[in-house]
């Protein structure tokens, strides 16, 4: 049964008083009742999503967006459990097959809000969207509350600015098996909903945390982590160092590179050779080639 909110919900109206009062409780649908049906592109619940896409917004109500059905899959095989999902069959490459995600959710607890076309495609973040959007809560937890596993395996992305590549270097660590990656004096954060995009929902898979460079080196050698970092500025190839035991990879920018405080800091200077005109991987593949390296290393 369908139960039509566009004036249900108008109660939930944007205030001057800030942020957190716009949001307050805008999912308080609940999964016992029935599925709200949304067709009007104006509906508060709808603009308190697009709210999301806003870094301050997302800090303050500690909710991102996962936008795509094998995202969204992916997240509930992680575990995480939506406060609401929102769903489009007409977007739907196979609707019959893939409602079936939609009750998945309501049975974990989620609500759900069933969109009509032009309503869903005003919220969707993404160009082309194939009717899945779900409100969840953000990844990442505080250094001293990772759990690693014996002889960890980390990768430590210094002041990455582009979503992409964050996303991108997380795909790498949920295929390579890493056990963590850690943002150090992040320029973007791990709810951006680009970041969840481009991890294809692996930034839900993997355990992620977030501090200063500072920070991130007190908590390696807390620890016992040896940290390897990525440069061109030294002659030793990253095929020339053991990466057996606690591994601390680091990528920095393409551009900057990593700071002089993390080289300062480093066990080890490796490089990855260059044999053709440009001088420099972004971070997300120059992080693949030398995490994949201690896969080889760690597995043979």
């Amino acid at each position: 049964m369908l139960l039509a909110v566009d004036v249900l919900v108008t109660a939930h109206v944007y205030s001057s008083a800030g942020v957190h009062e716009v949001l307050r409780d805008p999912w308080d649908a609940g999964p016992a009742m029935a599925e709200l049906h949304v067709t009007s592109a104006s509906n508060p619940r709808l603009r308190a999503v697009l709210a999301l896409r806003r870094r301050r917004v997302r800090e303050v109500e500690g909710r991102t967006l996962v936008d795509g059905f094998e995202e969204l899959e992916l997240a509930l095989d992680a575990g995480v459990v939506p406060d609401t999902v929102l769903h489009c069959p007409e977007l739907m490459l196979d609707p019959e097959r893939q409602s079936s995600l939609v009750e998945r959710a309501r049975t974990l607890g989620s609500s759900t809000i069933r969109c009509s076309r032009a309503a869903f495609e005003k919220v969707a973040y993404r160009e082309g969207p194939d009717g899945f959007l779900a409100v969840v809560p953000v990844a990442g937890v505080a250094l001293d509350d990772l759990v690693l596993p014996p002889e960890p395996l980390v990768v430590v992305c210094e002041g990455l600015e582009k979503p992409g590549n964050l996303g991108a270097v997380l795909r790498t660590a949920e295929a390579a098996g890493v056990s963590a990656v850690v943002a150090a004096d992040p320029v973007t954060d791990w709810g951006n909903p680009n970041v969840v995009r481009s991890s294809k929902g692996t930034v839900f898979s993997v355990p992620v945390a977030s501090g200063s460079t500072e920070q991130v080196l007190a908590w390696l050698r807390r620890n016992g982590i040896r940290f390897i970092a990525t440069t061109p500025d030294t002659e030793t190839a990253h095929t020339a160092v053991d990466y057996g035991g606690a591994v601390a990879i680091a990528v920095g920018t393409e551009k900057q590179g990593l700071t002089d405080l993390a080289l300062g800091a480093a066990d080890e200077r490796v490089r990855i050779p260059m044999v053709g005109r440009v001088n420099s991987l972004n971070a997300a593949t120059a992080a693949a080639v030398v995490v994949y390296e201690a896969v080889r290393q760690r597995s043979s």
